[in-house]
C-alpha cells in the first residue's frame, strides 16, 4: 500500500481513490483470464451441429488457447520493456475483446482465428498481471495472488454453467451466450485506459530499470528452471486431471453423470486452498514446508484413489487432490513474485514459467491417454500422476527457497 500511495502522491487522483480503483482493475481482468475459454465447452455439440465439425476439429478448438498461451508467454515479456506491464495489459485486454467479437460471426474461420486471438489476449493478461502486483502491491503480493487466482477459478467454472442457460434456455444461441463475456471484457478495458495514466513509470525510470532487467538471463538461473518446472508439473496434474478424472471415476463404478458433478466438487473444494495457500505462504521467508504440505495433499488424494474401491475412499481422495491442485496453482503464481526482485524480473519470470506450464498442460493429457490406451487400465495412468504429483513438491521446496532469481 506504502508503494501506491508513492505513486500517486504527485498526481491529481486521491491516493485512496487510486488504490481502489486498482485493485478493482485487478479483479476485473482476474474475472476475464478464462470465461471466454471455458464457456466453450458446454456449447461445443452446438457448434458442431451448426457449423458441421468434426470432433477432432471441435477438439482443435478447445486446445488453441492452450497453444496461444505456450507460444505467445515468452514473448510477453518483450512487449513489456518496450511498453509497461499497465499498457501491455491493455493491449491483452484489446486482444481478448476483439477475439470475443469474431465469434460472433457465424463461420469456421473467424471462429478459430477469434480463439486464438482470445488465448493471445489471455496469455499476455496472464504474463502481465503478476508483475503489476509485484509492482503495486509489493508487500501484499501474497493476498493479492490469492484474491486474483480465486475470482479466476470461481469465474471460470460460472461461466461453464452459465453457457447452457444463455445458449439454451434464454434462446440467444451459441454465438450470444459466447458474445456475453465481451461485456466484462469492455468495462476492464475502459478502467485500464483510465488507470494507465497514473502509472508511476516515467522514461528515466523506465530506461534504468530496463537496463538492470536486461542483465538478468533467467534461462541461466536454476532457481527460475525450478519454478517454471514447479508450475509446469502442476499444470500437468491439473489439466490430466480436468480430461481424464470422470473417466477414471467411471471405471470405479461411478455414473457418468455423478462423475462430472465429482469433476466440479474437485475444483470447488480447492477454491480455499486457492485462496489462503499464498496468504500462508507469504508469511514465511522460505515456503519450503508450505509447498511439501501443499504437493502432499496431491499425492495423497491419487494414491488414495488408486486403492479405493468404493464411493467414500474415492471422496477423500477427490477431497485430497482438489485440494493440492487447487493449492499448488495459486502457490506457483505467488512464487513469481516472492522469488522476483522486481516488477520486470516477476514479468520475465511469469513468462518463462508460464510458458513451460502451458506445454506440460498440453502434453499431461495426452501422455495419460496413451498410457490408459497402451494398458486399457487406469492403474499406470495413476501411478503416473502420483509421480509427477512426487516430482511437483520436489520442485516446490526447491522453489520455496528464501532466494531471488
Amino acid at each position: 500500500m506504502e508503494s501506491v500511495k508513492k505513486v500517486t502522491s504527485k498526481r491529481s487522483l486521491p491516493s485512496l481513490l487510486y488504490t481502489v480503483l486498482l485493485i478493482i482493475g485487478i479483479v476485473l481482468v482476474s474475472i476475464n483470464l478464462r470465461p471466454a475459454i471455458t464457456a466453450v465447452g458446454p456449447l461445443i455439440s452446438l457448434i458442431q451441429a451448426d457449423l458441421q465439425l468434426s470432433h477432432g476439429v471441435a477438439g482443435l478448438l478447445t486446445s488453441l488457447p492452450v497453444i496461444a498461451f505456450a507460444v505467445i508467454s515468452p514473448i510477453v515479456p518483450k512487449l513489456v520493456k518496450r511498453t509497461s506491464n499497465s499498457w501491455a495489459l491493455i493491449i491483452g485486454l484489446g486482444l481478448l475483446l476483439l477475439g470475443i467479437i469474431l465469434r460472433l460471426i457465424t463461420h469456421l474461420t473467424p471462429l478459430f482465428i477469434g480463439t486464438f486471438i482470445i488465448g493471445a489476449g489471455i496469455a499476455i493478461l496472464n504474463v502481465v498481471l503478476p508483475g503489476i502486483i509485484k509492482d503495486k502491491f509489493p508487500e501484499k503480493f501474497g493476498l493479492m495472488t490469492s484474491v486474483y487466482t480465486t475470482t479466476m477459478s470461481l469465474f471460470a467454472a460460472l461461466a461453464s454453467g452459465l453457457s447452457i442457460p444463455f445458449a439454451v434456455g434464454m434462446k440467444l444461441g451459441w454465438e450470444n451466450a459466447l458474445a456475453f463475456w465481451a461485456i466484462p471484457v469492455a468495462v476492464t478495458f475502459l478502467l485500464w485506459l483510465y488507470l494507465v495514466k497514473f502509472d508511476k513509470r516515467n522514461a528515466t525510470n523506465q530506461h534504468v530499470t530496463n537496463d538492470t532487467y536486461e542483465k538478468t538471463n533467467l534461462w541461466k538461473s536454476s532457481l527460475a528452471w525450478q519454478l517454471a518446472l514447479f508450475l509446469g508439473l502442476q499444470s500437468f496434474l491439473f489439466y490430466s486431471s480436468i480430461a481424464w478424472l470422470p473417466d477414471i471415476l467411471h471405471n470405479k463404478g461411478v455414473s457418468r453423470e455423478t462423475a462430472g458433478w465429482l469433476l466440479s466438487f474437485t475444483q470447488l473444494i480447492g477454491l480455499p486452498a486457492n485462496f489462503f495457500v499464498p496468504i500462508i505462504a507469504e508469511r514465511f521467508k522460505s515456503q519450503q514446508k508450505v509447498a511439501l504440505g501443499i504437493c502432499a495433499c496431491s499425492i495423497l488424494g491419487f494414491t488414495v484413489l488408486l486403492f479405493s474401491t468404493n464411493y467414500m475412499p474415492m471422496m477423500i481422495g477427490i477431497i485430497f487432490i482438489g485440494l493440492g491442485l487447487g493449492g499448488t496453482f495459486s502457490l506457483a503464481l505467488a512464487f513469481i513474485g516472492m522469488r522476483s526482485k522486481d516488477a520486470e524480473v516477476a514479468a520475465e519470470l511469469s513468462g518463462m514459467a508460464q510458458s513451460l506450464g502451458y506445454v506440460f498442460a498440453a502434453v499431461g493429457p495426452l501422455l495419460i491417454g496413451l498410457f490408459f490406451d497402451l494398458t486399457n487400465a487406469w492403474i499406470i495412468p495413476i501411478i503416473s500422476l502420483i509421480i509427477v504429483s512426487i516430482l511437483t513438491a520436489m520442485f516446490g521446496m526447491l522453489a520455496g527457497r528464501d532466494r531471488l532469481v
